[in-house]
């Protein structure tokens, strides 16, 4: 497969199209192309922290109108699995608002006294009460679900520590792992790509800065594959990484005269 016969590009965001609140240069005129050329594309984010409404805001103010349906959250997917996986039970919910409002919208009820599993996402405000908590209700045996397994997000400035490193806090005072992670590169969110694109695999691209999340995706679920260099991998950890993408380009813009 090779970069003309793909139909739909499942685009990363933080590290992709934009980092923070600053767009990549060229990011909107690769969107414009994929558009000419009789292409879709669908924004595919591990960040639990947001729902699909604050990222069509913020898309928005970066200069480009999408409706809710092209961008597809971890939490998003996350709520699908957890009400198909466990109908009716009470879930824990360790995210922000955001995360906790996918939850009800999708229909699982959310309970922080009492519930019966636990929902784990990239939650920006964290703090020592919350981590007991979650914590306590890991220890106890509760069903784990996590949104997806990043260990950094990156920012303008740097990386923030993402749900990965939360995970392993949890880990090392529970002695347990997620039962299941959903996002990038597990098959919980690549499902949900398939279902709301129509489309199967082959036909696809996955696009994005991380190796173990956005290639690893393409390598599994049998897309194409794109790495770009404008997020968290630099050439040096490419060239250590075993598993190499199909393609690599410094930003999105480059792929531009391929389509």
């Amino acid at each position: 497969m090779n970069i003309q016969d793909v139909r739909c590009f499942l685009l990363d965001m933080d590290g992709t199209f934009y980092l923070g609140e600053k767009i990549i240069p060229g990011s909107l005129e690769f969107i414009r192309r994929v558009e000419e050329t009789g292409r879709d594309f669908l924004f595919l984010t591990n960040n639990s922290s947001h729902n699909a409404a604050f990222y069509v805001q913020r898309l928005k103010r970066m200069g480009l109108t999408i409706g809710r349906e092209k961008v597809l959250t971890s939490g998003e997917a996350t709520a699908a699995v957890v009400k198909e996986m466990y109908p009716g039970k009470r879930a824990f919910v360790l995210g922000n608002e955001f995360l906790i409002e996918e939850m009800r919208e999708a229909g699982v009820p959310v309970d922080m006294q009492n519930p019966e599993i636990v929902v784990v996402g990239y939650d920006t405000t964290l703090d020592y009460r919350k981590m007991t908590a979650v914590c306590d209700f890991v220890r106890a045996g509760l069903p784990y679900i996590a949104t997806h397994p990043d260990f950094n997000c990156p920012t303008e400035t740097g990386f923030a520590p993402d749900l990965g490193a939360i995970m392993a806090f949890i880990e090392a005072s529970t002695g347990r792992r997620a039962d299941r992670v959903v996002g990038k590169p597990h098959t919980g969110i690549v499902q949900a790509a398939l279902r709301r694109t129509g489309l199967s695999a082959g036909q696809m691209a996955m696009v994005g800065d991380r190796l173990y999340t956005d290639i690893e995706t393409g390598l599994k679920s049998g897309m194409l594959s794109i790495l770009v260099l404008s997020g968290e991998t630099t050439p040096q950890m490419l060239a250590e990484y075993p598993n190499k993408p199909d393609l690599v380009f410094d930003r999105l813009a480059d792929m531009i005269p391929l389509l």
